[in-house]
Parts: structure tokens; sequence; C-alpha cells
């Protein structure tokens, strides 16, 4: 991430802030590794031990490779199972200090919106937990389309707002979603990588 200063610089009071919420504002990568891991127990009814990589998130991608054939039933009750179980580890989150001292600092001055394709549930949990609820003035959380695919949250966000993608500095981790940050008119400038 850029030093304060030089993001500071890009901020003035006509600014929008939008942040990510998982591994950008804060990091759930532990606490949903601990939340499947339970969830591949409980269902399988089985010990199998899977391993935990920090630089990987474990979505449904990598339960498929280390759980193959899954049947669609199963699959189902493991996510489902997963969900319950993130509660429980809530305290295996971890705040990025650096953006959320950013959210807590502008978010006094200036308009602060939460832009993640985290469900609802699980990101409000997350972020009463992390006490920063309070912090944003809209919150944008996963969408799909009528024929099941990903939105993007960035347009999505820019167009309930009526908002200029030209005023928005926005807080990210993930390359396709900075991708989705450039297709949607945020300037590469005002994109902060994490």
């Amino acid at each position: 991430m850029e030093n304060s200063t030089d993001i500071n610089l890009k901020i003035n009071s006509d600014t929008v802030l939008f942040f990510d919420m998982d591994g950008t504002l804060i990091d759930t990568d532990f606490a949903n590794f601990l939340s499947y891991q339970e969830a591949i127990k409980s269902v399988m009814q089985c010990e199998t031990e899977i391993q935990y990589f920090p630089n990987e998130r474990f979505n449904r991608t990598t339960l498929n490779r280390v759980v193959p054939n899954l049947t669609e039933e199963i699959l189902v009750e493991i996510i489902k199972q997963k969900e319950t179980n993130y509660k429980k580890h809530l305290s295996q989150t971890k705040l990025n200090k650096a953006v959320s001292d950013i959210l807590i600092q502008y978010s006094k001055t200036n308009q602060t919106v939460l832009v993640t394709n985290c469900r609802e549930d699980r990101a409000i949990l997350t972020l009463e937990y992390h006490k920063l609820i309070d912090k944003f003035n809209h919150l944008f959380f996963k969408e799909i389309d009528e024929k099941a695919n990903r939105v993007n949250k960035y347009k999505n966000a820019l167009n309930n707002l009526s908002l200029s993608a030209k005023i928005v500095v926005a807080f990210e981790n993930e390359k396709v979603e900075i991708e989705d940050a450039k297709l949607a008119g945020i300037p590469i400038d005002n994109i902060i990588s994490l």
C-alpha cells in the first residue's frame, strides 16, 4: 500500500472512499479457513486434515480441489455449515490497521462506502465485531445478476449512488476486483492496491 501521505494527497472534501472488506479492511482468511475446515469435518463425518495456506483464500474452488467429487447437495451443506461456523471464529479476524485508520479518520469528513463481494450477514457480523459498521454511509454486498453472474461491485455502487467514478478513491486487494474498479471508470491512480 502507498504511504499515508500519498493517500492523503488524493483525498479532498469531495472524495468518496470505497473500501473492500475481506483482505483489504479486515483479514478474514484464517477465520474463513477454520469455518470451512470445521464444516468439512462435520458434514463429511471425517477427520480430513486440510492445510492452511496464508496467501490463498479458501473458497469453493479450493474446496472442490481439496475434496474432489463432491455432490452438489454436500457442497451446499458444507457452505451452509461454513457460514454458521464463521461466528465462532471472528476472533481470528484482524483489522488492517493502516486501512482502518484511514476509514476512521475520513468517516468524519467524507462519504465512505463498503463495496464487498461478501454476503450481507457475514459482512455486518464482521464489521460489528470490529466496531466499524457505523463508519460507513453506504453498504454494498455481494450481488449476482439474473444469469447467476457476479455483479461488478464498483459499477453497482457508482450507479446506485449516482457518483462520478473520478471522485472515488478505492481500497482493494483482489486483482480481479481492481480490474472491475478500472472498468467502472475509477482512475488507476485512485485505486489503492494492497
